[in-house]
């Protein structure tokens, strides 16, 4: 066996685990992944090999990390920073109707928060949309605040495995920093969501609530994954040689700014790609690294 179908075994065999884990039947993760049956099942078997779309819908869906089902460590070595272990949603063990129970009120949450507002959801409405009862919720959640912050690890998680998947193999620093921003862009309906939950945090933390201690070092995850693909691209001549912390700090913000008028109306999110990819190549790029 080769060491690509050697590394395809792992990914299908931790996927069989994930899968087994997840409290659902294989029928039930091939309807919410979209991964047609046939497909699934042949993937799972180590017959065919997993588009990197497939492995972000099934991280998603099973509650594992990209990371996981690619390394088998939820920080193995990637293009994106690891986040510390209690950044990532929390997770039950020992009972898969709970665990999936959980996984399922969360992503409800998240939805309903992304899409209303954290004010204008209540617990009730989360219930209703899980099919379950107000107290049901609050077995698993004791307030609406503790489950917006379980909610910015859901958000947290799902950025985290589009990078892990979508940047592995990615060796060009120029290409791979504006890949990830890209990633990063509010666009499509999943992305927006991300925007939404990030903005409204934001918004708590500037009138002085709290309960959100995962958005510093959630952020700050981010912040690395820019910086380390800055860094590189510095090893390797294509970025210029100035202080890292300040080319991310400035990147960062110019990305924050533009999301919120994108998110407002103010811009389109392939404007602000441009806008940032034009940025790059102005403020960070060498000659060697032009044309990337």
């Amino acid at each position: 066996m080769s060491q690509t179908q050697s590394i395809e075994a792992d990914i299908a065999a931790r996927s069989r685990l994930a899968i087994m884990s997840s409290g659902l039947v294989q029928r039930e993760i091939s309807r919410l992944t979209g991964i047609e049956e046939s497909k699934l099942s042949k993937s799972l078997r180590g017959n065919r090999k997993f588009t990197t779309l497939e492995i972000i819908q099934l991280a998603t869906v099973t509650g594992v990390t990209a990371s996981w089902l690619m390394t088998g460590s939820d920080s193995g070595p990637s293009s994106s920073a690891a986040p510390d272990e209690d950044l990532l949603p929390s997770r039950l063990e020992g009972n898969d109707r709970h665990a999936m129970r959980r996984r399922t009120l969360v992503e409800s949450a998240w939805w309903l928060f992304a899409e209303h507002g954290f004010d204008s959801v209540r617990i009730s409405d989360i219930a209703r949309r899980c099919s379950l009862s107000t107290p049901t919720v609050h077995y698993y959640f004791a307030s609406k605040q503790e489950l917006f912050a379980e909610v910015l690890r859901y958000s947290i998680k799902l950025a985290y495995d589009r990078q892990v998947a979508e940047l592995e193999g990615m060796t060009h620093p120029v290409q791979r920093l504006k890949r990830l921003v890209e990633l990063q862009l509010p666009q499509g309906e999943l992305r927006v969501a991300e925007w939404s939950i990030w903005l409204q945090t934001w918004v708590k933390l500037a009138v002085g609530e709290t309960g959100l201690s995962t958005h510093t070092p959630g952020y700050q995850r981010w912040g690395k994954t820019v910086r380390d693909t800055i860094l590189a691209g510095q090893e390797s001549g294509h970025i210029v040689k100035q202080d890292p912390e300040m080319l991310t700090t400035e990147l960062t913000a110019l990305i924050d700014g533009m999301g919120i008028k994108v998110m407002t109306g103010l811009l389109s999110a392939t404007a602000m790609y441009e806008h940032i990819c034009r940025y790059i190549d102005r403020n960070l790029t060498t000659k060697q690294g032009e044309g990337s």
